[in-house]
């Protein structure tokens, strides 16, 4: 056997193995991209993803959010739908829950007798918090809680005062929310002035929050998705005046 004939056919034997071998390799490159399939925001700087998210939830006609919240007054949940017209949910705390709606610049709060009443166990306020219960109250304009209790309601002025990150901005680890895949921004070191976790599929919302300080954690779901608002009817709505009673 010819020196020639043995040197094409190792060259052909090799040539199979060289083949399998480059495959192998790009398969694997492919696999082990992280932003395959994605819309791309992850090989963005944390900075330049934090600004996507910032803009897809402004521009967002419909949110919800929901989770808890910390601070030096206590603990509370709150659950929100909210768009540019209004809001409707609920805020939870140690003592008690109510619920509220806004339609527009009118802002209704129903809660249990229980919620009007436990700061004043007299038999006048116990009959006047009977006739409260479980409806939706009017909240007077001029009341001092009308603007703090709205707040809950105001879709672009909750989520800015609720999604602020504190300190320089780095790109973190890739995560699910739910089902869908993230990217994740944390402010400050380790993540101490807060998280972000944004989506990379679809439109680069934010889905997730942590804040800064143990101060509670939030989710945003159901972007875009529409919802009825309706002011309640009359027969399950009590307009108490200029002020609503002490709560």
């Amino acid at each position: 056997m010819s020196t020639l004939f043995l040197s094409v056919r190792a060259r052909r034997a090799a040539l199979p193995v060289a083949l399998c071998a480059g495959l192998a390799t790009a398969v694997t490159a492919c696999a082990s991209d992280p932003d395959e399939g994605t819309n791309g925001v992850g090989k963005l700087s944390a900075t330049d993803i934090e600004g996507r998210a910032r803009t897809a939830a402004d521009g967002a006609d419909a949110v919800r959010l929901s989770g808890t919240l910390v601070s030096k007054g206590g603990s509370y949940k709150i659950d929100m739908r909210l768009k540019g017209t209004g809001g409707t949910g609920t805020v939870t705390s140690a003592n008690s829950t109510f619920a509220l709606l806004r339609v527009g610049d009118e802002l209704y709060l129903k809660a249990s007798a229980g919620f009007w009443s436990h700061n004043d166990k007299g038999s006048d306020s116990a009959a006047a918090a009977g006739k409260l219960d479980d409806k939706y109250v009017k909240v007077p304009s001029g009341d001092p809680s009308y603007q703090e209790l709205r707040g809950f309601t105001e879709k672009g002025a909750l989520l800015k005062g609720m999604l602020g990150l504190q300190g320089e901005l780095s790109k973190g680890a890739r995560s699910k929310v739910g089902e869908v895949r993230t990217i994740r921004v944390k402010a400050g070191k380790d993540g101490e002035g807060g998280t972000l976790d944004v989506a990379l599929q679809g439109t680069p919302y934010p889905l997730r929050f942590e804040r800064a300080g143990g101060a509670g954690v939030l989710e945003l779901a159901d972007w875009n998705k529409d919802f009825t608002l309706a002011p309640p009817s009359k027969d399950a709505t009590v307009d108490y005046g200029r002020q609503l009673p002490k709560a």
